[in-house]
């Protein structure tokens, strides 16, 4: 299991993003907001590309804002024959697309992300913790919860791949899970967390079709959740421009 970086000491406004599966008018509007939020950290938990129509301006764009990112199932399926095949039929016919309007630098980018992340006592991953791309989370069961908690030492850890929102929390042996709404949630001084940020690029939350992500103001232990109205119907033309499936459209607007 890898041991935690340290950055520093200073408390920090974090922004989390998840899922943003190539669609880069959502990222934009995301970082846009991000700016107006005095997010000093950026930190991505993989799928950055996948079912959207711009994967280079996506990859360009967390390399400029100096992204961290670790690495989901879908940049896995890139490199992986056997992620790949593993599949179902419209993600991998998506890849194939993605991989056709990826620059060698953007690919090389992609494939030297790792499956997890640690820093400063957080924790990072695209599925379930401890270091899993694929596994997911949905309503997890106290049972379970337990056994995930018990997998990973630090007390913070973020994970996406479910593209909805998810709050878990354990105190003492106790585990719970709440409900997500968008605004402002204080964090506990004696809980350990497991937070799923939704997804900036193909949301299923059911709340609405606008991009989400979460700010972490670690000053005063507050979480933001944020959610960003974006040019989702230039996304949804570029997606029928550039040959994707009808159904990465869909999903996009409801």
């Amino acid at each position: 299991m890898p041991a935690c970086d340290r950055l520093g000491e200073k408390p920090m406004r974090l922004g989390i993003l998840a899922d943003i599966h190539g669609n880069y008018r959502a990222l934009a509007a995301v970082l846009a907001d991000m700016a107006q939020a005095g997010v000093e950290r950026i930190v991505s938990l993989g799928d950055n590309i996948g079912y959207g129509p711009e994967p280079e301006d996506v990859v360009r764009a967390l390399i400029k804002h100096r992204v961290v990112s670790v690495m989901g199932n879908h940049e896995q399926g890139l490199f992986s024959r056997s992620h790949y095949e593993r599949l179902h039929a419209v993600p991998r016919d998506s890849l194939a697309l993605t991989r056709t309007l990826l620059s060698p630098d953007s690919l090389a980018w992609l494939e030297g992300l790792q499956a997890v992340r640690c820093e400063n006592g957080v924790r990072y991953v695209h599925g379930c913790p401890p270091q899993s791309a694929t596994i997911y989370l949905y309503t997890p069961t106290k049972k379970r919860l337990r056994r995930v908690f018990a997998a990973y030492p630090e007390r913070f850890c973020f994970a996406g791949h479910t593209h909805d929102f998810g709050w878990h929390q354990q105190n003492d042996a106790d585990v719970v899970s709440r409900e997500v709404a968008i605004g402002h949630v204080a964090l506990e001084s004696d809980a350990r967390y497991l937070l799923l940020p939704g997804s900036v690029g193909q949301p299923r939350d059911m709340l609405s079709w606008h991009a989400k992500y979460m700010v972490w103001d670690q000053a005063t232990a507050t979480i933001d959740i944020r959610s960003v109205p974006y040019d989702v119907q230039t996304t949804i033309r570029l997606l029928g421009e550039r040959g994707f499936p009808a159904s990465n459209a869909k999903r996009l607007y409801w």
